[in-house]
């Protein structure tokens, strides 16, 4: 019996170096991409997708071509990563402290200098997904790690600010989102901690 899910797969491991913000960065993937391809393919259905959905953006749209050939893969912006504007290609511990204290202390609602807030990246990807799930299913999405915990905090109503700590995503996870929108991951590596923010910071309160 066909399953009507939609599969969120996160990218492989990027070809940068740790603690670089990244969000919009059109980077590639390591050496380990069809390693790491390998094992993702083997967490997914064996039956065919109807659609495939990619972010543009090269670490994700090469993926969806590895994982399904002969798939039209239709890309959305809508499911880039968070836009991180002036921020882009820096090393986070080299931000200066008073430009990015306000982002730390609000980093759902504040606006990252020239690119965007993480409640307006979730306005996006929620719209996006949203249209997705109309469609004839089962359907893949690749796409990022903000996204798909975007995505999840969405369906389970989970508080944006408690969503890095409720959705743990790491490279090339796979997560099936069912009809009644009740989700399970099928595949998750334990990979190095990834630096998302200044090295050195500690929540306030």
């Amino acid at each position: 019996m066909r399953r009507m899910s939609i599969y969120l797969i996160r990218h492989t491991t990027p070809l940068i170096e740790k603690g670089i913000c990244y969000g919009q960065s059109d980077i590639d993937v390591t050496d380990s991409f069809e390693q790491e391809a390998a094992q993702i393919r083997q967490a997914l259905p064996g039956e065919d997708m109807l659609q495939v959905f990619s972010s543009p953006l090269k670490r994700c749209h090469k993926l969806a071509g590895h994982l399904f050939p002969g798939h039209r893969i239709t890309t959305e912006p809508g499911l880039m990563e968070i836009h991180c504007g002036e921020w882009e290609g820096l090393h986070w511990d080299a931000i200066p402290k008073e430009v990015i204290d306000p982002w730390m202390a609000d980093f759902v609602n504040v606006c990252i200098p020239g690119g965007e807030s993480y409640v307006q990246m979730h306005a996006r990807v929620t719209e996006c997904f949203l249209r997705i799930a109309a469609r004839p299913r089962p359907v893949a999405v690749v796409t990022h790690g903000g996204v798909m915990r975007s995505i999840l905090a969405h369906i389970t109503g989970t508080p944006l600010v408690d969503s890095f700590g409720a959705f743990g995503i790491s490279y090339g996870c796979v997560v099936r989102v069912d009809e009644d929108l009740s989700y399970e991951v099928l595949h998750s590596i334990e990979t190095e901690k990834e630096q998302h923010k200044p090295r050195g910071f500690k929540a306030r309160g």
